[in-house]
């Protein structure tokens, strides 16, 4: 699994010892852990090996984004049924180091063990480069809420799978494939960002989360909220409303972050709502009655 792997300049000693050794410049690391379990995250009947290799990656290297911070480093900790092809290990493990590259991120090792059920365990690293973190609490009454990435897009394609069609193809590849808008993660840092974190569990829920660290309100506008024509064709054919999708979907993994100011929002990010004293969150002024994604409810 580890003899094709690049290294990277990050990367002083990667697989073959104990540990590996890793450069640290900015004297600090961003960690972040997240588990893929099957029947949870992904099916294999739903999803390829590259497919859930990417989204394995993908997941991780949002969340060091949504620090603010440059992904440098991954560790893989793979627990897998005996009868599992080596093809798939391999396929899932190249897939895995292709999208870590985009970013310029390596595989620097992790572990191998038997399991009834097929499950990914990923440890990220980042790099600040000098920036102070941007974390879920800075958000002050005054900002603004902006927004980077797709959204709704991965749930949508989780509703066409779970009614057992296969089309349209391209929102059942945003399902099994996320795109996250990594480097607009350290652009949102350098130009002011006072909170921040990536739209894994729905963005309504992502945003409470970030109300509540920070002790604000924080109100949007579903206005703002972009429903492309895929989205509304698939909404139309399965009889939802494809607002549901953009509010509680996660797994798109875009970035939610509050500015001091429209004038500081990038050039990529689309403001949505603002921040106010108070707490909780409201969509268009009221309360949103539907959950997001959690991984021991299991509600999408």
């Amino acid at each position: 699994m580890t003899e094709r792997l690049r290294g990277g300049p990050s990367c002083l000693l990667g697989p073959g010892d104990d540990a590996a050794l890793i450069r640290v410049p900015d004297g600090r690391v961003v960690a972040s852990v997240d588990l893929l379990v099957e029947g949870t995250h992904f099916r294999r009947d739903w999803s390829s090996a590259e497919d859930i290799g990417i989204k394995a990656a993908a997941q991780n290297l949002a969340d060091i984004a949504a620090m603010g911070a440059v992904p440098t480093a991954v560790l893989v900790g793979l627990a897998c049924p005996a009868d599992l092809p080596v093809a798939w290990a391999r396929e899932f493990t190249a897939a895995f180091d292709a999208e870590c590259a985009l970013v310029g991120a390596v595989l620097v090792g992790g572990d191998v063990s038997r399991s009834p059920t097929l499950t990914v365990a990923v440890t990220a690293l980042g790099d600040l480069q000098g920036r102070p973190p941007v974390t879920r609490s800075g958000a002050e009454p005054g900002d603004v809420v902006a927004l980077t990435g797709r959204l709704g897009w991965s749930a949508a394609g989780f509703a066409v799978l779970s009614r057992g069609f296969r089309s349209p193809a391209v929102v059942i590849a945003a399902h099994r494939r996320p795109a996250p808008p990594y480097a607009e993660g350290p652009v949102a840092a350098t130009c002011g960002a006072t909170a921040m974190c990536d739209v894994s569990d729905g963005l309504v829920q992502d945003l409470r989360h970030i109300a509540t660290a920070s002790a604000v309100q924080i109100g949007i506008e579903t206005a703002r909220l972009e429903i492309g024509p895929k989205l509304q064709d698939v909404g139309r054919a399965l009889n939802v409303d494809p607002m549901r999708w953009l509010l509680t979907g996660g797994e798109d993994h875009p970035l939610v972050a509050t500015f001091p100011s429209a004038a500081s929002v990038p050039a990529a990010w689309t403001v949505i709502g603002h921040v106010r004293e108070g707490e909780g969150v409201l969509v268009d002024g009221a309360p949103y009655p539907l959950p997001g994604w959690d991984a021991f409810r299991g509600a999408r």
